[in-house]
């Protein structure tokens, strides 16, 4: 008698049994990094170009104002007047009191009611400034 060697048909497979957990904790992880645009922008701007610019690495202490090419001026969704600036941002300070004012200027805007916004801001305690500007390469 002749006894033979059954060879074990055993497929090697990837494991799947976690996967609906490893699929769950990404979902999350990005669901909580991802940071959605807070404001929809009303005004039409082109900002300024400058050749050395740094880049504000908090951006959760960052109030943004933008000023359109028509003078126009927004803060968060709304389209406010100047003597508006200090009363609003007067409330973001003491609510965040480490807030920095980004200003997105259009590059053809007077230089006049740049200096009236400035007054504002300075009239509102927010004298941390950050003009926005795009990289010009040489």
């Amino acid at each position: 008698m002749k006894f033979q060697k059954k060879l074990a048909k055993a497929k090697q497979g990837i494991p799947t049994t976690s996967m609906p957990d490893i699929v769950f904790m990404l979902l999350l992880f990005f669901m909580v990094t991802t940071t959605l645009r807070e404001h929809d922008v009303k005004v039409v701007f082109n900002l300024p170009e400058a050749k050395a610019i740094e880049k504000i690495e908090n951006k959760r202490v960052v109030s943004y104002i933008w000023v359109g090419k028509d003078g126009r001026i927004q803060i968060d969704d709304n389209i406010v007047k100047i003597d508006q600036i200090q009363k609003i941002m007067y409330a973001k300070r003491t609510d965040l009191p480490s807030i920095i004012v980004s200003l997105r200027i259009d590059k053809n805007t007077k230089m006049g009611l740049v200096t009236d916004i400035q007054q504002e801001l300075r009239k509102a305690y927010c004298l941390r400034i950050n003009y926005s500007s795009l990289y010009k390469s040489s």
